[in-house]
């Protein structure tokens, strides 16, 4: 299940509630697309005044603070709402793209209870989203399968009573630390990915994805021989998964002569450029 999807190859954050069974959604990310404005943060906070000054008094019912990722690669508390909401929301927002943006939200929510009775079909939709932004097929395996390795992670982070968002963001850091020698957040700063929406690991070649899978799968290897319970432990677990990571990494480019991280990205796509990162 992916916290990110695709409106009009614009990406829109999203976190699904188990408690509540719906998705919601970054109001910024859905003010961006449908305003066109440069800041949507500031057009965000103008609409909110907006709202309550028209008397929407139930504005504060709507909005839930929730923890995403963002432009610097932390997870921050972030304005979001359901469908419902969103709709609400929508219709104060002059723009010709909202009526094909409420039948997309009808299309989401109905593909997610698909999803429940179905997980293959949330795979086959994420490969079509890539497929539609121009990847190769190649690459879409490598980055399927490091989806399906970051998933295992989490889930023996969780079993193991690593807290979700703030320690996973940290376990994460030290396993890219440790493997390319930059945290995600100054991963993305060395690949210029400026946009808060940019996802790094979509912007990785085949060998950066292949030292991902590798550092993260090592983790949780090291964390299920050791029985890592805690942050602690499981923080010690992420370094020495990370170094296995890094050790083959410094070892292929002693041996190739080249680095594996590049500062190359996949902003052009589907341009010539994809292909000459292959």
């Amino acid at each position: 299940m992916s916290n990110l999807i695709l409106f009009e190859n614009k990406q829109v954050r999203r976190l699904w509630s188990e408690e509540k069974q719906r998705w919601f959604f970054s109001i910024i990310d859905v003010c961006e697309i449908l305003s066109e404005t440069d800041n949507p943060r500031r057009y965000w906070s103008d609409l909110k005044r907006k709202l309550k000054s028209e008397g929407l008094n139930e504005l504060y019912e709507i909005i839930v603070q929730l923890k995403l990722e963002a432009e610097d690669g932390k997870i921050r508390l972030t304005d979001c709402a359901d469908a419902q909401g969103l709709l609400r929301i929508i219709q104060s927002i002059p723009s010709p793209k909202a009526e094909p943006f409420k039948r997309w939200l009808a299309k989401v929510g109905y593909e997610r209870l698909e999803e429940i009775e179905n997980p293959e079909l949330a795979a086959k939709r994420m490969r079509e989203i890539y497929q539609q932004k121009g990847y190769s097929a190649d690459w879409i395996e490598k980055r399927m399968r490091g989806i399906a390795i970051r998933d295992e992670l989490t889930g023996e982070w969780k079993k193991r009573g690593v807290k979700e968002q703030i320690e996973y963001a940290i376990l994460t850091a030290e396993i890219s630390k440790a493997t390319f020698g930059m945290t995600p957040a100054e991963y993305k700063i060395f690949k210029d990915l400026e946009n808060p929406n940019d996802n790094l690991r979509d912007h990785m070649t085949d060998l950066e994805l292949i030292f991902s899978m590798l550092g993260e799968a090592s983790t949780t290897e090291i964390a299920r021989k050791k029985d890592a319970q805690g942050f602690p432990a499981n923080k010690k677990a992420a370094f020495e998964g990370g170094t296995v990571a890094g050790n083959a990494r410094r070892e292929l480019e002693e041996k190739s002569g080249t680095r594996v991280s590049t500062n190359e990205n996949y902003k052009e796509l589907p341009e010539i450029k994809h292909k000459a990162l292959k």
